[in-house]
């Protein structure tokens, strides 16, 4: 049995590669890396497995990936049990996204939900109230990406319908995605360094 799940994820992969999955895994990379080059921060949400995986996320941008840097500006929303029991207790589980989206977010930063249906409605209201608000987004979900599909400026929809598997094309998603960030900014950052130097010494 243990065997059969590798040679599952194996399978899903390679179906990845072979779908138009990984363009929209691109897009996002390259979204979210001029929304952090232009300062802008990202927001990112779900439950369960999928709000761990926006804790994931947030720690590896913030943290690092794989190379020494400078944090980047990443808050994953489920993280805050005041703030989520509190506006869940007061008002409404469904909004509890929703609300932090007005409270946190400005025009041009990213709001990423996740949710392996697609369908979870505390992350259509977010996503909703996002793109009201003139955030870009960002969508991760699996196949046909549910009703998420409406909000999301980008949707990843796995290739996958058993929550486990899509969960596993989820991770190799963002950590494709951090890999992409962290390269292309960092690069960008010390290249530009480079140039004042050698504008420096000429000088």
């Amino acid at each position: 049995m243990i065997r059969e799940t590798f040679e599952q994820a194996r399978q899903n992969l390679e179906l990845v590669l072979r779908s138009d999955y990984l363009a929209g895994v691109e897009r996002a990379a390259d979204l979210l890396a001029e929304a952090f080059h232009s300062g802008r921060k990202l927001l990112v949400f779900g439950n369960g497995g999928s709000a761990a995986d926006a804790q994931h996320i947030s720690g590896e941008l913030v943290g690092r990936f794989l190379r020494e840097r400078a944090g980047l500006p990443a808050i994953a929303l489920a993280a805050n049990p005041a703030v989520l029991t509190a506006w869940s207790n007061d008002y409404s589980f469904e909004t509890v996204f929703a609300r932090q989206i007005e409270a946190l977010g400005v025009a041009g930063d990213v709001a990423w939900g996740i949710s392996t249906s697609g369908n979870s409605p505390n992350v259509l209201r977010a996503l909703e109230t996002a793109s009201r608000l003139g955030l870009r987004t960002i969508g991760l979900a699996g196949e046909g990406g549910g009703r998420m599909a409406r909000w999301c400026e980008v949707l990843m929809a796995a290739p996958a319908r058993e929550t486990p598997r899509i969960q596993e094309i989820h991770l190799v998603s963002f950590h494709a995605i951090c890999q992409f960030v962290e390269e292309r900014l960092f690069e960008r950052l010390s290249a530009s360094c480079e140039e004042s130097t050698a504008a420096l010494t000429a000088v």
